[in-house]
């Protein structure tokens, strides 16, 4: 599991670096966002943007299961005559 976990801090971290973030560009925003919400809502903060992100997911994946379902329930084209 703790492989897990650190691969997934390096891919964030990763991200993050593509974007031109570096450390104390992070520190200064997690301040700023501090500042604005205060300590006591950035955990109802996170569960609503945990929640979000998992509604997407959930409705992503549907998508792609009734997209499949569609094709596999669309009528064939008649073949010529001749071939079998």
């Amino acid at each position: 599991m703790q492989g897990r976990q650190t691969a997934l801090t390096m891919h964030s971290l990763t991200i993050l670096a593509a974007f031109g973030f570096g450390g104390s560009e992070l520190l200064l925003i997690l301040a700023i966002v501090m500042l604005l919400f205060g300590g006591s809502k950035l955990p109802q903060l996170a569960k609503g943007l945990g929640q979000s992100i998992k509604e997407f997911k959930k409705a992503s994946s549907e998508d792609d299961v009734t997209a499949s379902d569609a094709e596999a329930k669309m009528p064939q084209a008649p073949k010529p005559p001749g071939q079998n």
